[in-house]
């Protein structure tokens, strides 16, 4: 499992602040474009600014003042993480101008939001709240460069990482970075597939590895 992500030594990786939510909410937006969740849980209608109202409010109201975020290359990666040790006003989650931007769709996101949580860690983790790279900078490493220093805290507070990605092809990539499937949820009617995936810090790991040998596993 790597224990340092690789990264791109010209990322600029640096910790957000608010007069990056502009730039952030752009580069969500072009990130999640053409995403199957974003496009299932907010209506086609006005689509494009629901997605940017949506992921500026989670980057406002939740990612900074109650988490971390980090920015690559001035912007063009984000990544907004949630911490183990701070629990999230409810009301950030109800709140009417998310209810507005969710529209008809609410009752279902709130419906696939009942079916995931128990596929959740009970365990206070880092949660990936969301990652993104603006479409013309993907695969360019950003992504890696932008996800290693919330997965290096995490390593370092001894607490695991968690995720949930809507795209087959993400397990991979998240996989190269230690993450391991814990469940795959299909959620029902027309919903997309789910994945959702755990990284254990290096600790637990090491006291796993002795516990199974100290009963002859090995």
């Amino acid at each position: 499992m790597p224990l340092d992500p690789p990264t791109r030594p010209d990322a600029d990786v640096r910790e957000a602040t608010t007069d990056d939510l502009p730039v952030i909410a752009d580069t969500l937006a072009d990130a999640f474009a053409d995403y199957r969740w974003t496009r299932w849980v907010l209506p086609a209608d006005d689509y494009e600014r629901r997605l940017r109202a949506v992921q500026l409010y989670y980057a406002e109201r939740v990612g900074l003042p109650h988490g971390r975020v980090w920015v690559a290359r001035d912007g063009a990666a984000v990544a907004v993480w949630t911490l183990p040790d701070v629990a999230l006003p409810e009301e950030l989650f109800t709140a009417a101008e998310l209810v507005e931007l969710h529209g008809d769709r609410g009752a279902v996101m709130a419906r696939a939001e009942e079916l995931l949580a128990p596929h959740r860690p009970q365990e206070p983790c880092w949660f990936l709240a969301t990652v993104g790279v603006r479409r013309a900078d993907q695969g360019s490493g950003l992504g890696r460069a932008v996800l290693a220093p919330g997965i290096a805290a995490a390593e370092a507070s001894g607490h695991p990482a968690f995720l949930e990605t809507a795209d087959e092809g993400n397990v991979g990539f998240y996989r190269s970075l230690g993450f391991e499937v814990t469940a795959e949820v299909a959620l029902p009617g027309d919903a997309p597939r789910v994945w959702c995936m755990l990284r254990r810090p290096r600790a637990d790991k090491v006291a796993g590895s002795l516990e199974e040998r100290s009963r002859g596993v090995f």
